[in-house]
């Protein structure tokens, strides 16, 4: 089958066991015995991709998927370019889009566990680019600019950045906009003003915001093909181009790698998968579990992503923001994860953290098709019935799901901010 290629293990290595790749420390490669996949079909699975890939509006897409803390499942479908005959692999790089997000929190999470940031102090305190309504950028830490908390109304100003205007210039222009509520009292997802955390890192590392991610976040991991910046993708030697809803190549537009920490990162899917057993706790000498509880506490109640998922409610419950995450409660299960998508590229990444468990997927159209597919493979690990959540066997003139859109910048509404159990009223929300 194409798809399990090999396994990545956690192993126990001496302190004083240096070496000059940071990754050789805590990452053992081996071929993947059959009684490492326990609890999905990925001969199902890797069938349902094929005929995923083959709808009109796909072009070429990479799924990775890890079991107990391993990757088991690695594959690449369709063309890197529509009729080219290119095929994606495993090693093809993507665009991220608002996946990137969960870098820049962990990033800043790290430089608050070595005492380099205050995660609740004044964002005026570490980006004193960032200028606020009402000069709030002295009333919303640090925490509320990760968890989208900053009283601006959506996507504040994400239309002049499309338009080529500089992110320095729009993050002090923020300040002449009104605020929707106080900072801290709402939830509201944000580009321009989340980047804001790459100023946080370039100020406490002295580095650019893609040297330190390299240094403290890429490298340890053993993500060699993660890059912030369009040179990083378009410089691969093998990369998907992005593609129309119609199949029709796009040109890689830049606006969105000038705020890396909204929208920058690449990689392959096997980098990706890396990312995602370090997030869900595989890699404590890199991420430390108290760095990822901190990350991906449920901090603020999200109702209007119920309405965005309302395609999967029979299952998905409750769902929050963390710093860079979202939360949610599905067939009684605690999953964290994230989607995005910019012009050409979608991207998801969800997990169960207790398990180890999950999914990861990049594609290279504006399409929202294979939404589903991730919950397809958190019910095999749960061992729930089937649902047809990527609607592939849907009998032509049935009625049809309301499709999910997995771009983050699409939220639909502002949240005002309730407790994370979900009393209370409105307030900070939890730390």
């Amino acid at each position: 089958m194409a798809g399990a290629i090999a396994s990545i293990r956690v192993v126990d290595q001496p302190a004083a066991a240096a070496t000059p790749n940071p990754a050789a420390a805590h990452l053992h490669l081996a071929k993947v015995a059959p009684a490492e996949r326990r609890a999905i079909d990925y001969a199902r699975l890797d069938v349902r991709l094929k005929r995923m890939v083959a709808k009109p509006n796909m072009v070429g897409m990479a799924v990775g998927v890890i079991e107990n803390g391993r990757i088991t499942f690695l594959s690449g479908y369709g063309e890197t370019v529509a009729g080219s005959g290119d095929p994606v692999t495993p090693e093809t790089v993507f665009r991220w889009a608002s996946v990137s997000k969960g870098v820049a929190s962990t990033m800043v999470a790290k430089l608050a566990e070595q005492g380099k940031v205050d995660l609740n102090a004044p964002i005026a305190n570490y980006a004193p680019g960032l200028k606020l309504p009402a000069g709030a950028e002295y009333r919303a830490t640090v925490t509320d600019v990760l968890s989208h908390r900053l009283g601006l109304y959506r996507n504040a100003l994400d239309n002049k950045l499309e338009e080529g205007l500089q992110p320095a210039a729009l993050r002090q222009e923020l300040s002449t906009l009104n605020l929707i509520c106080p900072p801290g009292t709402c939830w509201s997802y944000q580009n321009v003003a989340y980047d804001a955390s790459s100023d946080i890192v370039r100020r406490a590392t002295r580095q650019s915001y893609q040297d330190a991610v390299k240094h403290q976040l890429f490298d340890p991991i053993g993500m060699t093909s993660a890059s912030v910046t369009r040179e990083g993708l378009v410089s691969a030697r093998s990369w998907a181009r992005p593609h129309s809803v119609g199949r029709r190549p796009l040109e890689v537009l830049e606006p969105y790698y000038l705020v890396p920490a909204a929208g920058g990162v690449n990689s392959n899917i096997k980098d990706m998968a890396l990312w995602m057993i370090a997030q869900a706790g595989g890699m404590p000498d890199v991420l430390s579990p108290r760095l990822l509880q901190t990350i991906h506490a449920p901090l603020v109640k999200t109702p209007g992503e119920r309405g965005r998922m309302r395609k999967f409610l029979e299952r998905l419950g409750d769902a929050y923001y963390g710093l860079g995450w979202r939360q949610y409660d599905y067939a009684g299960h605690t999953i964290v994860g994230h989607r995005g998508g910019v012009n050409g590229y979608r991207s998801l990444i969800l997990f169960d953290p207790a398990k180890k468990s999950g999914v990861v997927a990049l594609w290279n159209s504006n399409t929202s098709q294979p939404g589903g597919l991730e919950f397809e493979v958190m019910d095999m690990i749960y061992g729930l019935p089937f649902r047809d959540w990527m609607e592939l066997d849907s009998k032509p003139g049935a009625p049809r799901a309301v499709p999910v859109e997995p771009d983050e910048a699409a939220e639909p509404e502002t949240q005002t901010i309730a407790s994370a159990n979900g009393g209370g009223s409105a307030g900070r929300g939890a730390r």
